[in-house]
């Protein structure tokens, strides 16, 4: 059986949050630019909440978005590494997440471009995240294996609002993944409170999956400004629920953070587990 795995929380939300600027088109990659050390410090933050899978800050390093997009997505890569443990290349959607009619007709060469970039750079895996288009999601994937990944992920999102994907739509999406040799498949960036129907369709594939959610509305009292840990609590509360379910990663996405990773760490992983993963990680950032 695999075992459970903690992915780390969100990236941009994060920095908006402590007052960094994330402007579009670059959004959370602007701080590579303006405060690489803020990205740096939040990865190390989520390795000492109990993450073991830190994922780059590439999700706005692409060739359509900034001319010196290659040297940010290595610089990335880097301030992931220093975290120690996975280090989890990340490709995004080419347009926006949530407006899957965006996506261009022909995604692959772009895709493929940072693929290469990430791969050269030695990341442990790709994960191709936030997809509303399961096309494109495809693309992606493909990109990732030609380009040499030795593993390949694959998150497709319902929508903040779960108005882009139903389960069964996101499990169908899910299953072109696998076929073009995604080895995990997930959820992502769906509030919380309604992550269960997800996590039940992709546990229905009988295939490795995950689960990294959002805080949904702050009223939900998931995260955002609330209290962060009551936040944590009830956030892990609802992830216990999708690893009955089988999930193999659970992370958070937007307005979730380090305390977030905290709490599913200590809610998820028995104490021998948390000693090897500690372990582990000691001897990655020692090397």
């Amino acid at each position: 059986m695999i075992p459970m795995r903690i992915l780390d929380g969100p990236i941009g939300t994060q920095l908006i949050a402590r007052g960094i600027p994330a402007p579009p088109p670059l959004w959370s990659a602007t701080a590579l630019q303006t405060a690489p050390q803020a990205v740096g410090a939040l990865h190390r933050e989520y390795a000492q909440a109990g993450a073991c899978l830190h994922t780059t800050n590439t999700f706005r390093t692409q060739p359509r978005h900034a001319q010196n997009w290659e040297v940010l997505a290595r610089k990335a890569v880097h301030l992931a590494r220093q975290a120690g443990g996975r280090v989890v290349g990340s490709l995004a959607p080419l347009e926006d997440c949530y407006r899957p009619d965006l996506s261009p007709p022909e995604p692959f060469p772009e895709h493929l471009q940072l693929a290469r970039v990430l791969v050269e750079e030695g990341v442990d895996l790709l994960l191709c995240e936030t997809f509303a288009n399961p096309l494109e999601l495809v693309e992606a994937v493909h990109a990732a294996r030609t380009a040499g990944a030795s593993e390949v992920w694959a998150s497709l999102t319902p929508g903040y609002r779960c108005e882009l994907l139903t389960p069964a739509e996101l499990a169908a999406g899910a299953q072109a993944a696998i076929d073009a040799g995604a080895d995990l498949v997930l959820a992502n960036c769906m509030p919380a409170l309604r992550a269960l129907p997800y996590a039940q369709a992709l546990a229905a594939l009988d295939h490795p999956f995950g689960i990294y959610a959002n805080a949904g509305d702050p009223l939900d009292q998931l995260g955002w400004e609330l209290p962060s840990p009551d936040a944590a609590e009830r956030y892990a509360d609802l992830a216990e629920r999708w690893a009955a379910l089988g999930a193999q990663v659970i992370g958070g996405c937007c307005g979730t953070g380090p305390e977030h990773i905290h709490a599913l760490h200590e809610r998820l992983l028995p104490q021998s587990s948390r000693s090897i993963t500690q372990a582990i990680d000691s001897e990655r950032a020692s090397s």
